[in-house]
Parts: structure tokens; C-alpha cells; sequence
């Protein structure tokens, strides 16, 4: 399943950012990436998103990104983090989760696919800036039969 969650992944690169956006080639933000791909490999989406702001509740210090995660998403150990999986990130120290992506490949070219404000969908080399960020680990559910 890593390899075609990767390829999924892949193939919206390029896409313009566009907050609040789910739609391959037109535009998505980081969620909106994660939430076109399980729409791609999982069919029907678990719940209809409602608006979010850019600081994802970050005043408040609401975990809004990452409970939505732990409701849809198998949680996974960060040290065994593997290709296909979905990382999200707290963007400074005590603030809230409130970015994503697609571990596209671990090792010594560890990267990620995300959708970035002012990048679009890219895939980036995970640095330790990147993984130094990075507060949980999910696996993507295995598709009914």
C-alpha cells in the first residue's frame, strides 16, 4: 500500500496552494492533499471538513489537525515512520499541529510531499529542520474489500 499511497502522493505535485482546496491540478492546502489522496485510494471521505482557519485554531490551542487524524488515521511510531505515511508537524515549539504531508521516502533521501503556502504541492527533502517539527506518525487504513 506505501508505494501506491506515494504515487497518489506524486502525482498532485505541481498542484497551485489554495486554502481550504482538495482538487488535483487546480489547488490544495496540505489537508486538502491528504484528503485527495484517501479520496483517491479510499473512495468516500470519513466526514466533511469543516472551515479552518490558516493557524488551525493555533490561538486557542486547539489540536483541531491532529484529533481529526487520530479519528481517520492508524497511528504509527515515529522511529519506524515508512514511505506512504501521513506526518504532521507543529510549526513552532508549544503550538498546535497544523501542517501535513507524505513521507515519500526514509533514509538518507528521506522526503515528504506537501503542500506548501506559496510552493504549491512539492516534494522536499525531510532535514532535521523539517523532522525536528514533527509531532505524529499515520498510516493511511487498509481499503475494504
Amino acid at each position: 500500500m506505501s508505494d501506491a499511497i506515494v504515487a497518489l502522493a506524486r502525482t498532485w505535485i505541481g498542484t497551485p496552494y489554495r486554502h481550504q482546496a482538495a482538487t488535483m491540478g487546480a489547488g490544495c492546502d496540505c489537508l486538502g492533499l491528504v484528503r485527495g489522496i484517501w479520496a483517491a485510494h479510499l473512495g468516500e471521505l470519513p466526514e466533511v471538513v469543516p472551515p479552518y482557519s490558516p493557524d488551525w485554531s493555533e490561538p486557542q490551542g486547539d489540536e483541531a489537525l491532529l484529533r481529526a487524524a487520530t479519528r481517520h488515521l492508524v497511528p504509527c511510531s515515529l522511529p519506524g515512520m515508512a514511505a506512504g505515511q501521513v506526518i504532521l508537524f507543529r510549526m513552532r515549539y508549544g503550538a498546535v499541529a497544523k501542517h501535513l504531508g507524505v513521507v515519500g521516502q526514509v533514509g538518507t533521501y528521506a522526503s515528504f510531499i506537501h503542500a506548501y503556502t506559496g510552493h504549491g504541492v512539492v516534494e522536499s527533502p525531510l532535514t532535521t529542520a523539517w523532522a525536528r517539527r514533527i509531532v505524529a506518525c499515520f498510516a493511511f487504513p487498509e481499503r475494504s474489500q
